[in-house]
């Protein structure tokens, strides 16, 4: 939902009192005719989603002309957005915030951050850009055992003062976690590492895409620790994958990204970016005003149920969507993209258009998980640490960040809530299939509260394992889950925002941003684009694809999009050439020994 509910009901009312762009009619009533457009008036698009996807599509179509209309279900922003948690505030306070799951913009991501940039922010010399902070640290958080802290420098970056007592703790962390994975293990991750490195793009694309990354490892005949941080720890707890069926491909191709930006090679910026401001106050507002004042109309409350597919003329002849108030009605327009996340995306797919273009039934083979975020708030500040944590022991593979620690400009009891309430714990659920401490459920059999219970239990595990009480339970004010689950403790639990995983083989069953329909566009984070995860890049390379494609199908004079490919360094192309060789003769990766 929008920041305020004032600044939701201003989309609304602006998008219901709306003509022109889009023809709209009521279904069984009689489509309401389109105003015969001025023989100079820009083509128009209807946006199909309002998420990352969305509104990126709607941004480069209205820099280059186009009339767009934007049509989402439930708030713009889709599940990068925040949202108030209901009747949290008091007094002039602002409700407290919420997310889906933290926002996480690794200096990997080059396409969001341009985007980001062109968003005016007030104060702000790049745009919303500016709002960008570089946590100092992270840290794997172990049970029963000192945390490992990694320290995260970057240029300007002030290195915050240790205690004896800090030193002493960081020290014993690294090496128990040194002497805990044995130095052959250790060594055999690196050669690994090393023959994704040098592998040709078609061996990756084939071999590494039809091979688990558990397998790859070898990690069933590795330690616990081995396990659980290098193949358990890079998966489930960061992607929702599970290690034992993720691709080798995905899984390593992220690796090798963040280890160039971790050595400065290729990167927008450090390695761990976050917003310094509630996501909707820092980014998604103002990308919407910014998008009202290019033009582009929202619809908000629109479900969008079929796209009306002509055989006739092989195109999109209109899409079939309900109202804020529930009524049926068609929407066309002279191009649609189709920005939806893909479970709600091929619901509205019938038959003759699958069978127009088969790569959309492909995306029936695309699986998603699980990965949901909770926030507990707190009337102490908890001196965890400055960055985000990895609880890898944790059953339900919990990540977390303190956020208000980050939030310069807010004084966060004084802005947010009933002034009690000092400080946001963000945490996301990766694993809801396995059970917990407390209760010996999995979260889906929990029920709400008994969710909210047993997280804190895992994080309490997690952080109070060491002689210290970090997390107090008496500083324990509220929680909030995402909304988007439903029916928890019941047969049938549902989510709405579920989170696109890559099993092996899932490359191939990625569509690509133009379809065999000339009007239609895809946009999504399960299109296929450089980087193969469910990530906000992702959403933001695939809409600037198809505003492309759409571009090049129109022969539009207009500049085309940029899309940054991930970092490739060219010390590495000649090795990967000579693997191309081996790879066509038949041969092993030269430095793959098994």
């Amino acid at each position: 939902m929008d920041r305020t509910g004032s600044s939701r009901r201003t989309f609304v009312a602006g998008a219901a009192a709306a003509t022109g762009a889009v023809a709209v009619g009521t279904v069984g009533l009689g489509a309401v005719p389109a105003v015969a457009a001025e023989p100079a008036a820009a083509p128009s698009v209807a946006v199909l989603g309002g998420g990352v996807a969305g509104l990126t599509a709607a941004h480069e179509l209205a820099e280059r002309g186009f009339r767009v209309t934007v049509y989402e279900r439930r708030a713009l922003g889709g599940k990068a957005r925040s949202m108030d948690v209901p009747d949290s505030a008091r007094g002039s306070r602002r409700p407290l915030p919420a997310e889906h799951g933290f926002r996480f913009i690794p200096g990997i991501y080059h396409n969001l951050p341009d985007t980001m940039r062109r968003i005016p922010f007030p104060g702000n010399a790049n745009g919303v850009w500016d709002n960008l902070v570089a946590p100092a640290e992270m840290s794997f958080a172990r049970t029963g055992r000192e945390d490992l802290r990694i320290p995260l420098p970057w240029p300007g970056h002030r290195p915050a003062e240790l205690t004896l007592d800090e030193i002493r703790r960081a020290l014993t962390a690294l090496l128990d976690t040194a002497r805990s994975i044995p130095l052959h293990e250790a060594a055999y991750f690196v050669d690994r590492f090393l023959v994704f490195l040098t592998s040709c793009d078609e061996r990756r694309d084939d071999t590494w895409e039809r091979t688990p990354w558990w397998e790859f490892l070898r990690a069933d005949r590795m330690s616990y620790d081995y396990q659980r941080i290098l193949a358990v720890g890079l998966t489930r707890n960061i992607v929702a994958t599970k290690a034992e069926e993720a691709s080798t491909r995905t899984v390593a191709t992220l690796l090798e990204a963040f280890a160039f930006n971790a050595l400065g090679r290729g990167a927008d910026g450090p390695l761990d970016r976050i917003l310094n401001l509630p996501t909707n106050e820092a980014w998604i507002d103002p990308w919407a005003a910014h998008l009202t004042g290019l033009g582009v109309e929202f619809r908000i409350g629109w479900t969008v149920r079929e796209l009306a597919y002509d055989s006739a003329s092989g195109r999109i002849g209109a899409v079939v969507a309900e109202d804020p108030q529930g009524v049926r009605r068609t929407v066309t327009a002279d191009h649609y993209v189709s920005a939806m996340p893909v479970e709600h995306a091929r619901r509205t797919w019938g038959a003759a258009l699958r069978a127009a273009d088969p790569q959309l039934a492909r995306c029936d083979r695309l699986e998603t998980d699980w990965m949901t975020g909770i926030q507990f708030y707190l009337t102490e500040h908890a001196p965890l640490l400055a960055g985000h944590a990895n609880c890898i022991d944790s059953p339900w593979s919990l990540t977390a960040i303190q956020q208000a620690r980050h939030w310069p400009s807010r004084d966060f009891s004084a802005d947010y809530g009933d002034g009690a309430a000092v400080d946001c714990l963000s945490v996301d659920i990766s694993e809801w299939d396995r059970p917990g401490i407390l209760y010996g459920k999995t979260a889906k059999q929990c029920t709400r509260t008994e969710v909210a219970r047993e997280v804190w239990a895992q994080l309490k595990a997690a952080f109070n394992d060491t002689g210290r009480t970090v997390l107090k339970d008496s500083a324990l004010h509220s929680w909030f889950l995402d909304p988007g689950v439903d029916g928890l403790g019941t047969p049938n639990p549902t989510n709405e925002d579920q989170l696109l995983v890559h099993p092996v083989g899932t490359l191939h069953n990625r569509p690509k941003a133009a379809t065999r329909i000339p009007n239609l566009f895809l946009a999504g984070d399960y299109v296929a684009v450089d980087i193969d995860l469910a990530t906000m890049e992702g959403a933001n390379a695939s809409a600037r694809q198809a505003v492309n494609a759409l571009l090049d199908l129109t022969d539009s004079p207009a500049a085309r999009c940029t899309v940054q490919p991930l970092f490739r360094a060219p010390e590495l192309e000649g090795l990967k050439r000579h693997d191309r060789l081996r790879y066509r003769l038949g041969l092993r990766n030269a430095l793959d020994v098994g």
